[in-house]
């Protein structure tokens, strides 16, 4: 009876195959599982290596000079090779590390407190290369827009124009410019051509003519980003706003300003950090009452010998910038997190 039954029962069958399936399903299962494992292995540490370039790059660049900047910021000027005390001696092992540690001081960041020179110098540095953003934005916004709505044909040989200048020499630049803003120079005969003037203007050796030539260096670095915000705009949202009702002006103001302040920030981020501490162009158009921490570093460096200060001065220039970026940073994220 037991074995007809078995015989005759059509389960038997799917059971046995049921079974047969899942121990092939288990057994497929388990070398792709193990297959899964090692490409989520292979892309962490694709990653990690992706990752770490960067770090290891702004490490090696930026953190270690730093460091050896800071660590001179509090050591103390001597007459010796290097032109400062304490150094570390590598044979002394770690006592001479702790001796070096030992024998730092806070005197140089008070010093820049006590002497008004400095604090003079960061407030005309940051005053002036705020003036030259504001003037490079207002000639570069214009530009960049232009530029975006050019037709396609002509952007490219527009952008090159904007990129033209740095094929050549930074420092024969600012050069030219001395011709062009001097008594005998370019402009002044240009204006007395002109009959605008009588009389020369006395525009080198003054913050006019570091203005001019920080808006003429930098304007690139400000237009290339706002361009590419400009020329990612959709002109459809210009369109609808007109198809409203909305006239062109207060479209612009309502859609592509809002729109484009990304570019706009990045561009006077740009403009405006290196700006702060730049020493040519004050050195070469400004005159004895530019003040501008550019100079001063380097009077103290080169001229003074003073390298415990002058390191001083450029970690204090660093903190100057970076601080508020950092923040400003922080602030847009938890923005754009609140907005999620």
């Amino acid at each position: 009876m037991s074995d007809r039954h078995d015989a005759t029962d059509p389960t038997a069958g799917e059971t046995s195959g049921a079974g047969a399936m899942r121990a092939q399903d288990a057994g497929n299962v388990v070398p792709e599982a193990v297959a899964a494992k090692a490409a989520r292995k292979r892309r962490s540490l694709g990653d990690i290596v992706l990752i770490a370039i960067p770090y290891a790059w702004l490490l090696l660049f930026f953190l270690a000079p730093f460091f050896i900047v800071l660590k001179i910021s509090f050591s103390e000027i001597a007459v010796a090779i290097p032109p400062y005390i304490p150094t570390f001696d590598p044979a002394e092992g770690l006592s001479g590390l702790v001796e070096m540690f030992r024998g730092f001081s806070f005197d140089n960041y008070i010093w820049l407190t006590e002497d008004d020179l400095y604090w003079k110098s960061y407030l005309s540095s940051v005053s002036i290369a705020a003036i030259s953003t504001l003037i490079t934005l207002a000639v570069g916004y214009p530009l960049a827009y232009g530029m975006a709505r050019a037709p396609k044909a002509w952007r490219a040989t527009l952008l090159m124009l904007v990129i033209l200048p740095f094929w050549t020499s930074f420092l024969i630049r600012v050069y030219a410019w001395i011709g062009i803003l001097k008594n005998e120079g370019l402009l002044n005969q240009l204006l007395l051509w002109l009959g605008v003037i009588d009389t020369p203007l006395t525009m080198l050796n003054t913050n006019i003519a570091v203005y001019i030539g920080i808006v003429y260096s930098y304007l690139p670095f400000l237009v290339l980003p706002l361009y590419a915000n400009l020329e990612k705009l959709d002109g459809a949202l210009l369109e609808a706003a007109s198809d409203l009702g909305c006239p062109p002006w207060r479209a612009f103001w309502a859609i592509t300003v809002p729109l484009s302040l990304p570019g706009v920030i990045a561009g006077c981020f740009l403009v405006f950090i290196p700006a702060v501490g730049e020493f040519v162009i004050p050195d070469l158009l400004g005159g004895s009452e530019t003040l501008m921490i550019g100079k001063t570093l380097w009077v103290e460096f080169f001229t003074n010998r003073d390298w415990p200060v002058s390191s001083a001065v450029a970690v204090v220039l660093l903190l100057i910038l970076v601080v508020p970026i950092v923040l400003f940073q922080n602030q847009q994220q938890k923005a754009a997190e609140k907005g999620l």
